[in-house]
């Protein structure tokens, strides 16, 4: 059933990427822990404590406003060795914004990570908010040399009505070698995130994953 789904989200979103290879050459398998919605300074230095608790790297989808605002805390980022991806300056639904608009929205926020991180060994990282955008508009990211990445394990960490308990067993009925894993590291998900975070970490590592950056 997981895989059915995860053939038609690739077929539905082309462009985008929701799952990577199952295993890396030399290592056993690989998970990939990613959060959207940083930097802010009420959770995202909680999120890099936890993650350097258990030596763990992983991705931060980040919004240039964000950046702009919080400079100290997109370097702790970068400096603890965590990859960064785009999210957007303001965070936009790509379905409510012209082309134009939404290109150069996504161009501003990459300005704001190019000025204190460098990029340009690798395709830049970039992940619509919301999952939302028109096939026109990630066919354009692609063709600017984005790597447009989704998810298959979707936490709904943002969502109240979702409980901690809740989250961690859908991380243990969803996740498969080359998963990527969802998280926010907004106010919205705030606490419910940081509670479930070292639990799905442990639980990740007792399964023998090894959890990567993008």
């Amino acid at each position: 059933m997981v895989n059915t789904l995860r053939h038609i989200a690739q077929h539905l979103y082309p462009y985008g990427t929701f799952t990577l290879p199952s295993s890396v050459p030399g290592r056993r398998g690989v998970v990939y822990l990613t959060f959207d919605d940083g930097p802010i300074p009420e959770v995202t230095p909680r999120v890099l404590e936890i993650l350097d608790r258990y030596q763990v790297k992983a991705t931060f989808f980040m919004v240039g406003e964000n950046i702009d605002k919080h400079p100290d805390v997109f370097r702790r980022v970068v400096e603890a060795g965590h990859s960064v991806g785009n999210h957007t300056y303001n965070h936009l639904k790509g379905i409510r914004y012209s082309q134009t608009e939404y290109l150069a929205n996504v161009q501003k926020c990459q300005e704001a990570i190019s000025q204190s991180f460098n990029q340009s060994s690798n395709r830049p990282l970039f992940r619509p908010p919301y999952g939302k955008a028109w096939l026109w508009q990630r066919r354009a990211l692609h063709r600017m040399g984005y790597r447009l990445i989704y998810w298959d394990v979707l936490t709904r960490d943002y969502d109240k009505s979702v409980t901690p308990d809740e989250m961690l067993a859908k991380i243990k009925r969803m996740t498969s070698p080359g998963s990527i894993i969802n998280f926010h590291d907004s106010l919205k998900s705030n606490e419910r995130m940081l509670a479930v975070l070292p639990h799905a970490i442990e639980w990740l590592q007792q399964q023998g994953y090894e959890l990567l950056p993008l």
